[in-house]
């Protein structure tokens, strides 16, 4: 058996559409439970031949929770939605995954706006009622997290071996306010539904482990000793490896300094997606 875990992003000292933050992480994964991930996925890794990558389409449901129907109460535009999707394919354009959007819900409930976090029972309820599609899907809920437990995330997401286990919890949690165009200062350019699909697609962060191997399981990825903030060119915090990689969609840099997925995750993602998402690829 290996643990069913998400991860979890945070905005520092946030004041919503205010000052710029920095992200700070709030993930729940501890060695072991990144062990027993790895031994299980090595154990029954699904490959495909690198010269004969063929593209694969991922269906986004998109529920739009909000506490009224304006846009500082969440209720982000169908504009808003479109332009995320085109930032996804902008950003996994490399990986040979693509994404449409299947169908929006919009659900106007303040308690689940408000209040909705990871670990808690009602974000269970949240996604019991909404999710659609199977374990390929993306099930996407955008949220205010204006708990005060809550308060500053950015957003969290399950990985593909979680599915089997936790078939409703499967998705991306994200603040309505990061989608492109809205008012999360540095962070609103629909980068984080990129990183956060990231992790539901089977990537960690690029700090993982920090300068200790095997870091994010990822080759091709330098290793990083801590989350980058801003974008700190020519920043290098482990000896030897090159350059940290802050321009990488795994790491915590702004949005407009994210640019890039690796080779080497793209072959672990098509690896995680083929062997606990079923996506051939």
């Amino acid at each position: 058996m290996f643990p069913s875990f998400g991860l979890v992003l945070l905005l520092g000292s946030t004041v919503l559409g205010g000052a710029a933050a920095t992200r700070t992480c709030g993930s729940t994964l501890t060695d072991a439970e990144i062990v027993a991930a790895e031994k299980h996925f090595q154990a029954n890794k699904v490959t495909t031949d690198q010269f004969s990558v063929t593209a694969a389409t991922v269906k986004v449901y998109f529920h739009v929770i909000s506490k009224d129907t304006t846009a500082a109460g969440g209720y982000v535009t169908d504009s808003q939605i479109k332009e995320q999707v085109n930032v996804l394919n902008k950003d996994f354009a490399s990986t040979g995954l693509s994404y449409v959007l299947a169908n929006t819900t919009r659900t106007v409930n303040s308690n689940w706006f408000i209040n909705v976090g990871p670990s808690k029972s009602l974000q269970t309820t949240m996604k019991n009622a909404l999710r659609q599609g199977g374990a390929a899907d993306l099930n996407v809920y955008s949220v205010g997290f204006q708990s005060t437990a809550d308060n500053g995330l950015l957003g969290y997401a399950t990985f593909p071996s979680s599915y089997s286990r936790s078939p409703k919890d499967d998705g991306v949690v994200m603040l309505f306010s990061s989608l492109p165009g809205g008012s999360t200062t540095n962070y609103n350019l629909g980068r984080t539904l990129t990183h956060e699909v990231g992790h539901w697609v089977g990537l960690y962060h690029t700090f993982q482990g920090g300068c200790t191997a095997p870091g994010d399981s990822v080759d091709d990825t330098p290793a990083e000793a801590s989350p980058a903030s801003g974008c700190p060119v020519g920043r290098d915090t482990c000896a030897g490896g090159g350059p940290d990689p802050i321009h990488n969609f795994m790491d915590y840099s702004y949005d407009s300094c994210m640019t890039e997925f690796t080779p080497g995750q793209a072959a672990r993602l098509r690896a995680q997606m083929s062997t606990y998402r079923k996506v051939n690829i």
